[in-house]
């Protein structure tokens, strides 16, 4: 599924234009971000839980060459399914 494709099943299952399934989906999109940004983690209930982590510094290997590399430390977005979630892909 697509962006454009989601926007269209906002529209149909709310009842609402295009520019108000746009809008309302860049508003979740951005205030997830805010919140995993600034609070480190993020719950909704049944869906799941994103979460910022810290990757360390590791070795990995250039899968061309064989070549070993340095990988440095990170910071990622973590996402764990919630069980309604997890049931409905059952």
């Amino acid at each position: 599924m697509t962006k454009a494709d989601l926007i269209q099943l906002m529209m149909q299952d709310a009842a609402i234009s295009k520019s108000q399934a746009d809008a309302a989906l860049k508003s979740l999109v951005e205030n997830i971000t805010s919140a995993v940004k600034k609070e480190g983690k993020l719950a909704l209930t049944g869906f799941g839980t994103f979460s910022k982590v810290q990757r360390k510094a590791r070795e990995g290997r250039n899968p061309l060459t064989g070549e070993k590399i340095k990988i440095k430390a990170s910071r990622t977005v973590k996402f764990s399914a919630g069980s309604k979630l997890k049931a409905a892909i059952q």
